[in-house]
């Protein structure tokens, strides 16, 4: 796609500045006092205004949607905080975040919510956000999403009345929506140059996501950090099941509300949930960021800085790569950050704090100030590659060549095919049970390995599980792992120790780290964070699951003839990763995953593999050979 938009805002922006430049001392007339102006100096906004002076409002933005049936258009909460100078004429652009979060579990790794004096004024602002930037000369503008918090109406999750509050509130910013003071009196946002960036971790960055699908005028970029491109693919993996009843579950837990207000809705959603069959349909469409009828990515007009973890079993890695692949093909102008943990916020990635803010900061002011700051000129990726070891890359997934490996009958993982059959049974096995010493024989799972491997071999993208198998059964659960076999330090994001501060491989220190200006009632210091890290024998390096009777389709399932042969593909979660030299690669086949198709039952079904005509497919890059890394000498 024509990029012609976003460089032509850049442009005009610095063409205003330069003209203000240009002019002589003394040509302004000395009656017209100056209005006040940000400061920019290394190409960035400076912190010259106050954040104990600013200005703290809370407000309610009409919606165009009644989600609780009332009758009446929802209205959304809106908490700002900006520069005091913005009532002597200065005009500064919103970073924007739309929460679910404010006054149930919070956020951040500090669950901070937002607070308020008697008189219902905001006096803290979860997050550094408002400390930091605010005296740079932008207004933080906080968001409760429709039926939580302080707004109106009722938890869709994910469907359209989520997406109504954040997009109300950049229509108001542009004034196109309606807005009123806790008095009822109406309100404009005379002090808003129109430009608002969102940004948000989790639900926040899947909120982010949303609206930039209806390709929203005003909103210039957006930085989702974990955030979910499908809630289909979040909730099934080829209609097998992660969840039951997720949505009304969730819609209870962020609804502060007493519980009869939105029952309906829930029921609702339970009912278009469909768990009885796991099958997509209409209710999943709507929750489809990437295709109609949804908000979608053919829609987006903003930037997007992407932040995103490979370890994340919250929201899988897939939900990432598979909106960054269509902004690639649109040319979005992008940026990402991969890392290594759980499901995390850069800003408590160890050692990398002061770069986040700086690098936000400086995306920000890039694409809301129209700095030129050189940030697009920079390689598009940093990606940690191990506990402590980042790169930079051009992009990613990074070019690579797809290596086919064929399971064989002595368990061995290889590049050339040999014929015959194994079998395993669909049951239900924890990944320690399926991952076990690959040489012992389980009913439950089939694993075959690579010799050691003579040279290191990096992983970059989707792998794919290729299999011709028959049951003895109209449909199983089938799993497909790739592992890799050795011994190694690795940040342990599984580890869940609440008392102790870990998660996600992290564990929060008492030394506190500041970024912004504080008050007594909203200070700007966080606690730093070290890895968790653990000697393990063997780590998955990416899990795929499939319900074989949907194999052809999500939405219609086709049962499978007992006793014959089928063909059944399905992609696993990207990933990237180095295999180190004298490490074996492994592929495991499963039934039932315990850890991750929680509420899936194994039908016991009887799987017969053709090892001949099966392979998984793994993208290594060229610099990484897997034949010259299996070739003996």
């Amino acid at each position: 796609m024509n990029t012609s938009r976003w460089r032509g805002a850049v442009v005009a922006a610095l063409a205003v500045s330069a003209c203000l430049a240009a002019l002589p001392a003394g040509s302004l007339s000395a009656r017209t006092p100056a209005k006040p102006s940000i400061t920019v100096a290394h190409g960035r906004t400076q912190p010259v205004f106050s954040y104990r002076d600013a200005l703290r409002e809370h407000l309610m933005v009409r919606t165009p949607v009644d989600s609780d049936g009332d009758g009446r258009k929802d209205r959304a909460a809106v908490d700002i905080i900006r520069p005091k100078e913005t009532q002597q004429g200065l005009k500064v652009p919103a970073i924007m975040l739309s929460s679910p979060y404010s006054d149930t579990v919070g956020r951040g790794f500090e669950s901070e919510k937002k607070r308020y004096d008697a008189r219902g004024n905001p006096t803290t602002f979860p997050l550094f956000y408002d400390n930091y930037f605010v005296p740079r000369g932008y207004a933080v503008v906080d968001v409760d999403m429709t039926g939580t918090g302080r707004s109106d109406g009722c938890p869709t999750i994910g469907g359209q009345a989520d997406v109504a509050a954040a997009k109300a509130a950049i229509d108001w910013l542009n004034g196109r929506a309606t807005a009123y003071r806790t008095d009822g009196s109406e309100v404009k946002a005379t002090w808003s140059t129109g430009k608002a960036g969102m940004i948000g971790h989790s639900y926040e960055g899947t909120l982010a996501n949303a609206v930039a699908g209806t390709g929203v005028d005003g909103l210039e970029t957006i930085v989702p950090i974990s955030g979910i491109s499908s809630w289909y693919e979040f909730a099934r993996s080829n209609g097998a099941k992660h969840w039951n009843g997720f949505g009304p579950w969730l819609a209870g837990a962020l609804d502060s509300d007493p519980p009869e207000k939105c029952q309906a809705v829930r029921e609702g959603l339970r009912a278009g949930e469909d768990d009885a069959t796991g099958n997509d349909n209409a209710y999943w469409h709507e929750r489809d960021y990437i295709a109609r009828p949804a908000p979608e990515v053919g829609k987006v007009r903003a930037s997007v800085f992407a932040v995103h973890d490979t370890q994340d079993y919250n929201v899988r890695i897939d939900q990432f790569a598979n909106w960054w692949a269509p902004l690639a093909e649109r040319g979005v102008p992008r940026k990402l950050w991969l890392g290594r943990y759980g499901h995390t916020d850069p800003f408590d990635w160890p050692g990398r704090r002061d770069l986040w803010v700086g690098t936000v900061h400086r995306w920000f002011d890039h694409w809301l100030y129209g700095i030129p700051n050189g940030i697009m000129d920079e390689p598009r990726v940093d990606l940690q590659t191990g506990p402590t070891t980042w790169t930079t890359e051009a992009d990613w997934p990074a070019r690579t060549s797809s290596v086919p490996l064929r399971p064989r009958p002595d368990g061995s993982l290889a590049l050339s095919p040999a014929g015959g059959a194994r079998t395993f049974t669909d049951a239900k096995l924890s990944e320690a049970d399926l991952t076990a010493d690959p040489s012992t024989s389980l009913p439950g799972r089939l694993a075959f390995v690579t010799p050691p491997l003579r040279a290191g071999v990096r992983l970059s993208g989707t792998p794919t599980a290729d299999l011709r198998v028959m049951l003895d059964k109209p449909t199983a659960n089938l799993t497909a792992l790739l592992v890799d076999f050795g011994e190694e330090e690795r940040i342990d994001w599984a580890r869940d120790e609440p008392r102790l501060g870990i998660h996600d491989g992290l564990r929060g220190l008492a030394e506190e780290s500041c970024h912004g200006e504080s008050t007594a009632q909203d200070d700007a210091c966080y606690r730093k964070t070290a890895e968790v890290t653990a000697r393990q024998p063997s780590e998955v390096i990416a899990r795929g699951w499939m319900d074989a009777q949907n194999r052809h389709s999500a939405t219609a399932p086709e049962p499978l003839t007992p006793g014959r042969y089928h063909r059944i593909t399905w992609r696993t979660l990207p990933n990237d990763y180095l295999i180190e030299p004298g490490h074996r690669l492994g592929l495991v086949l499963g039934g039932t995953d315990a850890d991750f198709l929680y509420f899936e039952d194994p039908t016991g079904a009887k799987v017969t593999v053709d090892l001949a005509g099966s392979r998984v497919t793994v993208p290594v890059t060229a610099k990484s050979s897997l034949s010259a890394a299996l070739t003996t000498r």
